[in-house]
C-alpha cells in the first residue's frame, strides 16, 4: 500500500469547506468560524451546496459529491475541512471518484460521521486523512479551546512527531503499524464493504450515547472481519461519552485484552468533547507500552 501523505497547511493557504452529512441549521457559526481561520491567515472557501437542506441531510448526495469532487480537483484547494457530522457519508462511498483523489491529494479533515470518508480514501486512494475537529462545531463556538486547536496545527501544519502516554492500560505490549479508526459506529457500518487497509494497523475508536452491549456488539462486528482480525496490532481507546455503566464497560475492554492478547490503552482525548485530539489516519505509529507514537 502506497500511501500517500499530503502537504502540510500552511499560512496564506485555500480550504474548502463541504457538509457531506447532517443538514445545518443556520448559517451564524459557520461564518464565525471562517473569520476564526482567515484571521490565522488562511483563506475559506464554501462549497456552493453545503446549507443546502434534505431533511436530515446537507441537500442530496449528487450535491454533496459535486462539492467534494470540485474542492479535490482545485489545484488551488490545500485542504478541505469538514463542516459537522450527523449523518449522510456512509451514502457516498460508493459515488466517490478515488482515482480523483488518488491523483490530487489534499487535507483532509472531519471525525464522527466523517470517518466513513476518512477510512475509504484511506483504502481506496491511499491517502491520509485527519480525524480531526469539525469547522463549525469546533471552530465556530464562543470559545474554541486551545488545547484543540494547538493540537489541530501541530499535526496538521507541522506534521511534529506526537507522543501520547495513555491513562490506562490493559495489555502492555510493543507493536507496529499505521493508525487507523475513528467513531466506532460509523466504521461498524462500513462492514460488508471493502473498507480494511492492506497493512497491519493500531486501530482507535470513540463514540458516545451508545451503551456496553451496544460497543460490544460493534467491536465484536469489526473483530468478525477475516481481514480486520488479521491486521490488527493494538487498540487505543478514546471516550465513550454517556455509556450507560463504566464498570462494565471497562470489564469487557479488560476481557477484550485478554481474548486478543494485543496492547489495548485508554483514556486518550479522542472524543466528542470539546478538547480533542487530531489523529492522522494512515500515519505509520508504534506502540511502547503504555505510550503510542507517530
Amino acid at each position: 500500500m502506497n500511501i500517500i501523505k499530503p502537504k502540510k497547511l500552511q499560512i496564506g493557504d485555500k480550504i474548502g469547506i463541504v457538509a457531506p452529512a447532517g443538514s445545518v441549521d443556520g448559517k451564524e457559526k459557520a461564518l464565525k468560524a471562517k473569520l476564526f481561520f482567515e484571521n490565522l491567515g488562511y483563506k475559506i472557501v464554501f462549497g456552493k451546496n453545503i446549507f443546502k437542506n434534505n431533511g436530515y441531510l446537507a441537500g442530496t448526495d449528487e450535491e454533496k459529491l459535486e462539492d467534494l469532487h470540485n474542492f479535490f480537483a482545485d489545484k488551488s484547494i490545500s485542504a478541505i475541512f469538514c463542516l459537522r457530522g450527523g449523518y449522510g457519508s456512509i451514502r457516498l462511498i460508493n459515488k466517490i471518484d478515488y482515482d480523483l483523489i488518488k491523483n490530487n491529494p489534499k487535507i483532509f479533515a472531519g471525525y464522527s460521521d466523517i470517518t466513513a470518508l476518512c477510512t475509504m480514501f484511506l483504502t481506496k486512494a491511499n491517502l491520509i486523512t485527519y480525524h480531526a475537529p469539525m469547522f463549525q462545531s469546533d471552530f465556530g463556538v464562543d470559545k474554541i479551546s486551545d488545547f484543540t486547536l494547538k493540537h489541530f496545527i501541530h499535526i496538521i501544519a507541522n506534521n511534529d512527531i506526537t507522543a501520547l502516554n495513555a491513562k490506562n492500560v490493559y495489555n502492555s505490549g510493543k507493536t507496529q503499524g499505521i493508525l487507523f479508526g475513528g467513531n466506532l459506529t460509523t466504521m461498524g457500518s462500513l462492514c460488508g464493504v471493502d473498507f480494511v487497509p492492506k497493512e497491519k494497523f493500531i486501530f482507535f475508536a470513540e463514540d458516545l450515547n451508545e451503551p456496553v452491549y451496544k460497543i460490544d456488539r460493534m467491536f465484536t462486528q469489526l473483530l468478525n472481519v477475516k481481514e480486520f482480525r488479521t491486521n490488527i496490532q493494538g487498540i487505543l481507546l478514546g471516550d465513550f461519552l454517556s455509556v450507560d455503566d463504566k464498570k462494565l464497560l471497562d470489564k469487557f475492554f479488560k476481557e477484550l485484552a485478554e481474548k486478543f492478547n494485543i496492547p489495548i490503552l485508554s483514556g486518550f482525548k479522542i472524543t466528542h468533547k470539546k478538547h480533542k485530539l487530531t489523529i492522522p489516519i494512515g500515519t505509520k505509529a508504534e506502540i511502547n507500552n503504555g505510550t503510542v507514537i507517530f
